[in-house]
């Protein structure tokens, strides 16, 4: 009888120890996966949980949850978040195609209607210095046309130390006097202004407006007087001018 009960409690010893080893393989696969791919809340909640299994008082695992949290927050504005945002926007503006793109190439006219575009100097046919302003404070970036077709597209590339955007606007007759302007954008932010403006998506709201702010301008102005809009009628091809403006 003593044998048997002996058994039993050995096989039930045996049982609960496999079963615990189960669950902390479980629970290890699930915390890593918390911290590879959780957020900064969840990420949080586990400090909390740990500091509690670790005998710390409800006080502490509270300042461990908060803690943990916010620099998981701060590590995805400074430094984890490296992927570029996408744009995609697109705006029907009731004028003939060739209005629209030559209105568009006058880059130094932005600042009179684009609310947050401060400056615009066209050093070159190809080469631009902007100036714009983002949050309370104004940033300045370089951008390099290298490829223009008229009335077709612009595609550019920049450069700056507090972020830059890449991409590509092009023009689409729907009619001889309606045209769709889509423009993708490949936006790399920087700095602290640029990564939490990222974070709510801000860029792409300001993308839309300033779209608007375009059509306005164009259906309000460059019609009523559209002889003197003169555009710039080159190609640019690889960076390089291969023929002038008319």
């Amino acid at each position: 009888m003593s044998f048997r009960l002996g058994l039993r409690k050995a096989i039930a010893a045996w049982t609960i120890r496999r079963i615990v080893r189960r669950l902390e393989r479980a629970v290890r696969r699930l915390v890593a996966r918390v911290e590879e791919r959780g957020g900064p809340l969840l990420k949080g909640v586990l400090a909390g949980v740990r500091a509690l299994y670790g005998g710390k008082s409800p006080l502490r695992a509270l300042l461990s949850f908060g803690w943990t949290a916010l620099k998981e927050v701060l590590a995805r504005i400074f430094g984890r978040n490296r992927k570029p945002t996408n744009i995609v926007e697109q705006i029907d503006v009731g004028a003939p195609c060739r209005l629209v793109y030559d209105q568009w190439t006058r880059f130094e006219d932005f600042p009179s209607f684009m609310k947050k575009v401060e400056s615009v100097e066209q050093v070159s046919d190809e080469k631009l210095n902007w100036k714009a302003k983002v949050f309370w404070s104004s940033r300045t970036w370089e951008s390099t046309i290298v490829e223009q077709v008229p009335d077709e597209h612009i595609v550019w590339r920049s450069k700056g130390s507090k972020g830059h955007v890449d991409g590509t606007v092009s023009f689409h007759e729907l009619s001889p006097d309606l045209t769709r302007v889509l423009l993708v954008l490949e936006y790399h932010p920087r700095g602290l202004f640029e990564r939490v403006g990222n974070l709510w998506r801000a860029q792409g709201r300001r993308v839309r407006l300033e779209l608007k702010h375009f059509r306005r301008h164009v259906m309000t102005q460059s019609l009523a007087r559209p002889d003197e809009v003169e555009g710039w009628r080159g190609e640019i091809r690889d960076g390089e001018i291969v023929t002038t403006s008319e």
